[in-house]
């Protein structure tokens, strides 16, 4: 019985200890790939959020003229971008995360496609269907 007593503690110590030094997650693609030094908090503060915003305020109209147009561009495209750093780095911790992030790039990519063809109505549907993606990965990951 002291056998596996003996065994047992030091590998739930190390878990343990892996755990506070990895931020309190044992799962630290959470917070942070593995060599990169950008956090998934900064990479939401700085890329998504911002573009997010940007890119569902200028779909609420018609744009204006092709600036705008190349403005909402840019936003999905970022977006699009997004998608992919997500997942390098050995940042995706589980199947949310990977579906959520598979989804927002196939649907930026519409949304892009669709600004380009200068149809509001399809960026709007396809941006929707993004930001449910987003909304599922936040439900599960975001502390």
């Amino acid at each position: 019985m002291k056998k596996p007593l003996m065994i047992g503690l030091p590998i739930a110590a190390v878990v343990m200890l892996l755990a506070v030094w990895d931020g309190g997650s044992v799962t630290g693609q959470i917070t942070k790939g593995k060599t990169r030094p950008v956090k998934t908090e900064q990479l939401m503060e700085g890329i998504s959020k911002p573009n997010c915003a940007a890119l569902g305020k200028g779909l609420k109209k018609q744009p204006a003229d092709d600036k705008a147009w190349e403005a909402l561009a840019l936003h999905a495209a970022l977006l699009n971008e997004l998608g992919y750093i997500l997942m390098e780095d050995d940042r995706c911790p589980d199947a949310v995360w990977a579906n959520a992030t598979k989804t927002l790039r196939e649907k930026s990519l519409e949304v892009l496609n669709k600004i380009e063809a200068k149809d509001l109505d399809g960026a709007n549907a396809a941006f929707k269907e993004m930001t449910g993606a987003c909304a599922a990965c936040h439900k599960a990951h975001k502390k």
